[in-house]
């Protein structure tokens, strides 16, 4: 079946809607690994071509030594034997990817992300793939036969198994030459420029100009002694490549207590659990996920150290990948300070009661796993902090509960505390994400009914709010011309059965561009959303969120509206002026190289967005893309 939108034809299966259809298989293959395919195996997600102008060869990777790092529902990945989860009511939600770190003697042939069948009961909507739902990423492993989430065929019953060889870094499924070894400067050996005012912080991007990196943030650099002794942590995220976590803290932190909270099950948590097997001092949190399709999606880490304790909010995933040549955005709070003994748990609270709400959160696992971390929080001083936490969790909400979580949460804080302004019609809303799930087969479903009431909330003002909404999502030209080329898809996995039912929202869609922060070409992980005046040089507020475009990571009403229901585990930061005593935030037009003294908010995208001409598609990531070679010289083919 042909689809014809403002930005281009799409081609697909007429038959896209059989109960129990595949989605297409998808041939991974790489134009640099110089050697033939002498091993396969099967794997049961689609694979994509990655074809050469000249000619096609297979990357490396030993069915023994592949591992699943699951990712996110906000993304997905595109290394080999990934394993896509795309659960949600019409949802498709990211991927998190199998990544290899296998012998270099052993070269096979590999199928990636995107397959499943739909399930029978899905409504309206997207793909179901296993349970071990992706975001968008590319993650890195060390694994065998156990750990391998694929099915694979040997080349002969009496073929021996390759020894499973760890490795500094994981070959590439795009060739040898396509990670580019971070300079000798790109970790710094000094406090980096810490922005003090917003403590808002953009990920180091490999292969961009070092002033583009300056203020920014590695995870190396988070996890190192320059911000504290550490003495435990907590990590929560999506999706894990567990050797690799390890090694990115200091070697004198590298053998201490680590909890990873994760919402992996049956299949996908032997997986996280095998993968943890060499490092005794990892334990596990597993998320309680009560409605179907949801994910637990937080990125955060509780960091504690003999000094007091951190609170890191993040975008990223905790696989390579997502640190590597993406855009990604943090907050890093202060370093609360033990509060004297004696002192009374209400004491040490900020003025945006960050610390309820952040004990509130971590409360809603009903997990005793956290219960150390819940007394730790509460003997710290959190008075510092001047953002608020907005955080989505499984259930349905009634009553005084329905504005705890979610974009209701959200919609309470902009009531309370931002103030309405003149004009405010035409003050536009912006969002900027990686995932896109089903909006129903019109805007008012969702999108310009309850959440685009909730963006459009300043202050108590009951005026009814029409103002532009400018979503910023990356076209195929944006992906092509990325520093990874096409393979940056895979973290933006918007699927063409999600896409043909909703050709309403691409009327909505603008440019993924960050010239200003010269970083246009690192694809974006980051989400954020945010209020600004009609000339871009104010904002109303600013949220930065692991929270995609999506009813299963916002929420959605039900019941004539007498309830909200929330699948996921979410979990950002909300900037609004008044916490700052200011009445708006000017943007800052050029944050880079940055500076911690600036009053001007470090927006990372440019501004004004810029909306999509019609010659313009969106990334879909399971059709084909070969109009044009990327900047590795390779096209994206599903076959």
């Amino acid at each position: 079946m042909s689809q014809n939108s403002l930005h281009g034809k799409w081609a697909v299966s007429s038959s896209d809607d059989d109960d129990g259809e595949e989605l297409p298989s998808f041939k991974t293959e790489s134009s640099a690994h110089p050697t033939g395919v002498t091993d396969s195996y099967q794997n049961t997600h689609p694979s994509v071509s990655y074809q050469s102008s000249n000619q096609i060869y297979h990357a490396p990777l030993s069915p023994d030594t592949v591992t699943e790092v699951k990712d996110e529902p906000d993304d997905s990945s595109h290394f080999p034997g990934l394993k896509p989860d795309v659960k949600a009511e019409a949802d498709v939600k990211p991927v998190c990817p199998n990544a290899a770190r296998d012998s270099q003697s052993n070269p096979g042939k590999y199928e990636s992300p995107l397959s499943g069948k739909r399930k029978k009961d899905q409504d309206d909507s997207g793909w179901a793939l296993s349970d071990s739902d992706g975001d968008d990423d590319d993650a890195v492993g060390v694994g065998n036969k156990a750990n391998n989430p694929t099915s694979w065929r040997a080349p002969s019953p009496k073929a021996k198994k390759p020894k499973v060889e760890i490795i500094e870094r994981p070959p590439s499924p795009y060739g040898r030459q396509y990670y580019i070894e971070e300079t000798d400067d790109f970790f710094e050996t000094h406090v980096p420029c810490l922005n003090d005012t917003y403590r808002f912080y953009l990920n180091k991007v490999t292969g961009l100009d070092k002033k583009y990196n300056t203020g920014a943030l590695h995870i190396r650099d988070i996890l190192s002694p320059l911000f504290g002794t550490l003495k435990e942590s907590v990590q929560f995220n999506y999706c894990f490549d567990i050797p690799w976590m390890v090694e990115q803290y200091s070697p004198e932190f590298q053998d201490l207590p680590v909890l990873i909270v994760h919402g992996d099950k049956r299949e996908a948590k032997a997986r996280l659990l095998k993968q943890a097997q060499p490092f005794p001092h990892v334990r596990f949190c597993q998320a309680k996920l009560d409605i179907a399709f949801g994910t637990h999606h937080t990125k955060m880490m509780l960091l504690w150290y003999e000094e007091g304790f951190r609170v890191v909010i993040t975008t990223s995933n905790l696989i390579r990948a997502d640190w590597y040549q993406k855009t990604q955005g943090l907050w890093l709070s202060p370093l609360f300070p033990r509060l004297p003994d004696g002192s009374p748990s209400s004491d040490g609270e900020s003025p945006t009661l960050f610390k309820k709400d952040l004990l509130e959160y971590l409360a809603s696992y009903r997990a005793p796993e956290l219960g150390e971390w819940i007394q730790r929080i509460r003997e710290h001083d959190l008075s510092e902090t001047r953002v608020y936490l907005i955080g989505s969790t499984p259930g349905r909400y009634l009553g005084d509960d329905m504005d705890r979580w979610g974009h209701l949460r959200l919609r309470k804080l902009l009531y309370d505390h931002s103030i309405p302004v003149p004009d405010d019609e035409i003050w536009p809303v912006i969002g900027q994400f990686s995932s896109i799930g089903s909006m129903g087969l019109d805007k008012t479903k969702w999108l310009a009914g309850e959440f685009q009431r909730t963006l459009t909330t300043l202050g108590r003002s009951s005026v009814r709010q029409d103002p532009p909404i400018h979503l910023v999502y990356p076209s195929v030209d944006d992906v092509r011309n990325s520093l990874e080329g096409y393979p940056a898809g895979g973290s933006l996995p918007y699927s063409i059965q999600v896409a043909e039912k909703q050709l309403w929202l691409h009327s909505y869609f603008h440019r993924w561009k960050a010239d200003t922060t010269g970083r246009s070409q690192a694809m974006p992980h980051i989400k954020l959303y945010m209020r600004a005046s009609p000339d871009f040089t104010k904002l109303a507020w600013f949220l930065i969120t692991s929270a995609n475009l999506s009813k299963a990571a916002w929420g959605n009403l039900e019941k004539n509206n007498s309830q909200v229901m929330v699948r996921s585990y979410e979990l950002g930061v909300l900037y609004l002026p008044s916490a700052f005593d200011m009445a708006f935030f000017p943007i800052q037009k050029n944050p880079f190289p940055a500076t911690s003294s600036s009053k001007a908010f470090p927006v990372p995208i440019d501004l004004p967005p810029q909306p999509y001409l019609k010659t313009d598609q969106p990334w879909i990531w399971n059709i084909p893309h070969n109009q044009a070679p990327d900047t590795h010289g390779n096209i994206w083919v599903p076959s």
